[in-house]
């Protein structure tokens, strides 16, 4: 059947996608990674069973993320490419939203901002140690969990105004780039009956200003009014109103791209295929 497998080996969960040589997407997958070979030979193995696969229909697999210098050699004799991963997530990025240049976000547990431009390359732009660990980190001990699902559902019945200092908090007085209702400080007016669901809400919210602001600063910085935001996080109930915000004070445009957290799998596999093109 001629697939080629992209594998992204993250910090915390593996995914893995199947490509057919005209670029249709097969499957997507995503399983826990509690190491890097066992998370990606069971992903493999999951995928494989799961889509009624064979070894035998897997011509090349892509490898890319942080686990990924952990793997040497060829899998199950099958060809194995080592893709970089700003280059997978550039690629991945601008395929799924359908852009020719963007300043592509990878959200997972660290930031990584990555100027993609088709015909241009990909560069590394620059990084940032607030992501997923930060949210699960802080919740950890804020809010008594670090699993992603509770500090969602935590998150989406709290209120970030008694956590948050505003504008309006401080003066009466708004300018067109300072609104009244936006954060003037994150954690700045924590009230002392704030709940737990408060608090998830708050993170969860300076971690997306945080990503959203350093992601304007790299479009100024490239000339570019386009953001493609990849990974889990973008996922998050707030994400499209936190983003909406950046786009009215800034005019950035900010994308969130269906299979958004299969950016990077999708990227690789494409760079090792030569695909210009993705279906889904």
């Amino acid at each position: 059947m001629a697939i080629i497998l992209g594998i992204d080996i993250g910090g915390s969960t593996t995914k893995i996608v199947g490509l057919r040589p005209d670029g249709s997407v097969i499957a997507k997958r995503r399983v826990q990674a509690q190491d890097p070979i066992t998370s990606l030979y069971g992903a493999m193995g999951n995928f494989l069973f799961t889509n009624a696969l064979q070894l035998e229909d897997v011509e090349k697999i892509a490898l890319t993320g942080v686990g990924a210098s952990y793997i040497d050699g060829n899998i199950y004799n099958i060809p194995t490419e080592q893709v970089e991963e700003f280059t997978a997530v550039g690629v991945g990025g601008l395929a799924l939203s359908g852009q020719s240049r963007a300043v592509v976000v990878s959200m997972g547990t660290g930031t990584a901002f990555i100027w993609a431009e088709k015909g241009g390359g990909v560069r590394h732009l620059c990084g940032s140690g607030v992501g997923g660990g930060t949210l699960a980190g802080l919740c950890s001990r804020l809010c008594g969990t670090r699993k992603y699902d509770q500090i969602v559902k935590l998150s989406v019945g709290g209120n970030v105004n008694n956590i948050d200092l505003t504008v309006g908090d401080i003066t009466r007085n708004s300018h067109p780039s300072l609104p009244l209702d936006i954060t003037a400080a994150n954690f700045g007016n924590v009230s002392d009956d704030a709940s737990a669901s408060d608090f998830a809400a708050a993170v969860v919210n300076m971690v997306l200003q945080s990503i959203g602001t350093t992601a304007v600063m790299a479009c100024r910085a490239c000339g570019c009014e386009t953001v493609v935001l990849t990974g889990f996080m973008p996922n998050l109930p707030q994400a499209a109103e936190c983003f909406s915000l950046f786009t009215r004070l800034h005019g950035i445009q900010f994308i969130i791209p269906d299979s958004a957290p299969f950016a990077t799998s999708i990227g690789a596999a494409m760079h090792v295929g030569k695909t210009q093109e993705i279906k889904a």
